[in-house]
């Protein structure tokens, strides 16, 4: 599971661990260019978790893993670091970026279909649990979507499709 800044301390403490002296050594660097760009990949993981386990209450936790990414263009070179938390051992650091790298591409794909489709990025809404409600509405729609074969178009066009014409939308959401 991908950590981010908005999880507590959590995201705070492996952070912390991966910038401090004991840091495990890098267990794993991968390369891979494409997109007028080289990546390089580095890959830390421990299972020497008992601190956090104290810290924290996830069940199951087994390792924690820190992923840099260095990329470098023509004109420039950037490198940004990620931290997730797993269940799988530590000791297998190319199965851990297979991992990794499946969790990104699942969570980028879907969230470019929500964003082209749905203007996801563009939603504004902040009150209460409104955002995480509207998020599940769009879920349910895209699967809804999704599931409906009869047209032969993608996805942002089924959408207007289904504002436009009551009847495909009565077959979108099954009652046709």
């Amino acid at each position: 599971m991908s950590l981010k800044g908005n999880q507590g301390n959590l995201h705070d403490d492996v952070k912390t661990f991966f910038t401090s002296s004991l840091s495990p050594a890098v267990a794993s660097v991968s390369y891979d260019g494409g997109h007028g760009r080289i990546e390089t990949r580095t890959i830390r993981a421990t299972a020497d978790i008992a601190w956090l386990r104290e810290r924290h209450d996830w069940e199951g936790l087994q390792s924690i893993i820190a992923v840099t990414a260095k990329r470098e263009t023509d004109h420039k070179v950037t490198e940004e670091t990620r931290y997730f938390i797993s269940s799988l051992d530590a000791n297998d650091p190319q199965r851990l970026e297979r991992v990794v790298r499946a969790h990104w591409a699942i969570e980028n794909n879907l969230h470019w279909v929500l964003d082209i489709a749905f203007d996801e990025d563009g939603n504004r809404t902040r009150k209460g649990h409104s955002a995480a409600n509207l998020a599940v509405i769009r879920h349910i729609a895209l699967n809804l979507i999704k599931s409906e074969k009869t047209s032969k178009v993608g996805i942002k066009i089924k959408r207007l499709k289904a504002g436009w014409d009551n009847q495909y939308l009565l077959r979108v959401i099954g009652v046709i």
